[in-house]
């Protein structure tokens, strides 16, 4: 699909969403800078009154001033449009594991508006070659590991500037090139980075914020299909639907937590008499499972507000006011709302991990299944004897699960001083940032297995009781997942399905609960 039949995302023109990232990331919209005059007109400001700073002998951190600890040291005027690329240079010291695609085009977006508020100093073409590698999907390889959240993404982001001056590589068209050969192939000239620039790009919290709003993406698709698989194992077990009456919840008004067990009712019909309910209290997992997804649900517009203030904030230092012609030295580099954002959102997530982990630990237990065969091994006959089921994968959810919660380690706590203590107090925000990822991805492979265990053990209690009162919703979702997905009466490996629906989860195949 050509970029220019998508909905476009807008720079300059207002405030972005976390989706409008997201968007961005999956190559789903395209990107476009201001060109309203008013807008120009606002970036020119900020590099035309820093000209005149320095024509004047101002004195600028960063500009006239060595970087950091060395801030005391004065630069020779005709050395100071050197300093920047001297910036990215040294901080060319990143390691581990490079961002994928998507995560390194929402760093770029996350630049990107950041420079777009006009009080970085930077010159519309530093913002032009931002926006012009979005568009192109020129992506700058960038190390996962070095940045401490505080000055900013610096290590991280060298590689961004670095690119855009048509240094070190980027992804394009699939393959590793040097940016050198790949910016004239898209019409970008190398940049010479005028004064300010190299901080006005390195100085910020790109990183953790993009990584942050695709974070978010993620864990609020996890609440809502840990709140299907809810739906299908209560089913599954035969349990009491009655758990999330409305009055129940309404005495402990929690909105979130009321919106989880209001998605049940709906699923389950629990409107109506319970059916042959086994026990008069499930088990926590089940019972309480709106009290342990609804903190995930409660927390989310929490998170959106501290991410999406930062994404629409101008996060780099000093910062240029292009109208009162000032220049304001401060920190607004520190990350610190995205780190207890990424450790929060880390602990809420595994949480739910661990809640569907018990769910299904039930599941395949005959002692607790009301009825299910072991394992949920649908082998029938003397077959029974030698086939093993799900046996192997509640094991694996277990290991998945057991990593997820050792990964809510807070990161914002494990803070260090660096760069000879000019840097005292830092962040960690990136690192909270990649932690949240991790915990995640195993959340997603604990989401994909109960997915499967859903699809077999409805099946099961289908060929036990007969047809079971499903919701539209439920019963469609349950046939997609029945159509894909072979029953398991043979032992065989699961892996397959395991990826394949793990690409569903990220790819969001399933609209569930468009209710808020």
């Amino acid at each position: 699909m050509s970029t220019d039949l998508l909905p476009s995302c807008r720079f300059g023109a207002g405030p972005l969403s976390i989706e409008d990232v997201v968007a961005l990331a999956g190559r789903r919209a395209r990107t476009e800078l201001d060109d309203t005059p008013a807008f120009r007109a606002r970036i020119q400001r900020g590099a035309d009154f820093l000209d005149r700073l320095l024509a004047e002998d101002g004195v600028v951190y960063g500009v006239t001033t060595g970087y950091g600890d060395s801030c005391t040291v004065v630069i020779p005027p005709d050395l100071v449009a050197e300093l920047p690329h001297h910036l990215y240079a040294y901080h060319g010291c990143g390691l581990g594991r490079f961002l994928d695609a998507q995560e390194t085009r929402a760093v770029l977006a996350a630049r990107l508006a950041s420079l777009s508020q006009g009080m970085s100093g930077t010159s519309v073409a530093l913002l032009e070659g931002l926006a012009s590698l979005l568009h192109h999907d020129v992506l700058p390889r960038i190390p996962a590991e070095g940045s401490v959240g505080a000055s900013g993404d610096l290590t991280p982001l060298s590689y961004v500037a670095a690119v855009l001056c048509g240094e070190r590589e980027v992804l394009y068209q699939g393959e590793v090139q040097l940016a050198a050969e790949v910016l004239p192939r898209i019409g970008l000239a190398p940049l010479r980075l005028r004064p300010k620039e190299g901080l006005a790009l390195m100085n910020g919290t790109a990183v953790m914020t993009g990584l942050a709003c695709l974070a978010w993406s993620r864990a609020d698709y996890l609440c809502r299909l840990a709140t299907r698989l809810t739906a299908f194992n209560v089913l599954a077990s035969d349990g009491n639907a009655h758990h999330f009456d409305q009055s129940l919840f309404a005495a402990k008004p929690h909105p979130g937590q009321a919106r989880i067990a209001a998605r049940l009712r709906t699923d389950l019909h629990s409107e109506q008499p319970p059916r042959n309910a086994q026990r008069l209290q499930d088990r926590y997992s089940l019972r309480c499972a709106p009290h342990v997804i609804g903190v995930l649900e409660d927390t989310l517009p929490f998170l959106r507000q501290l991410i999406e203030t930062e994404l629409n904030s101008a996060n780099d230092n000093p910062l240029i006011d292009p109208d009162g012609e000032r220049v304001l030295h401060g920190g607004h580099f520190y990350g610190g709302h995205i780190a207890l954002a990424m450790d929060t959102l880390k602990n809420v997530v595994a949480n739910v991990a661990d809640l569907l982990d018990r769910q299904l630990a039930l599941l395949v237990d005959a002692r607790y299944s009301h009825g299910l065969p072991a394992n949920l091994s649908a082998a029938t006959g003397p077959r029974a004897a030698i086939n093993h089921g799900l046996k192997a994968l509640q094991i694996s959810v277990s290991a998945w699960t057991a990593e997820a919660l050792k990964g809510t380690m807070p990161a914002s706590v494990f803070s260090r001083s660096t760069e000879c203590h000019n840097q005292d107090k830092v962040s960690m925000g990136t690192i909270a940032a990649r932690d949240c990822l991790r915990v995640i991805e195993l959340t997603e492979q604990v989401v994909a297995a109960m997915l499967l265990a859903a699809r077999q053990a409805l099946s099961l209690r289908q060929r036990m009781d007969g047809p079971l009162p499903l919701h539209d919703a439920l019963a469609a979702m349950h046939a997609d997942l029945a159509q894909r997905i072979v029953l398991v009466e043979e032992d065989r490996a699961l892996d397959g399905d395991l990826r394949q629906l793990l690409q569903d989860i990220r790819g969001k195949r399933w609209e569930i609960y468009r209710d808020a």
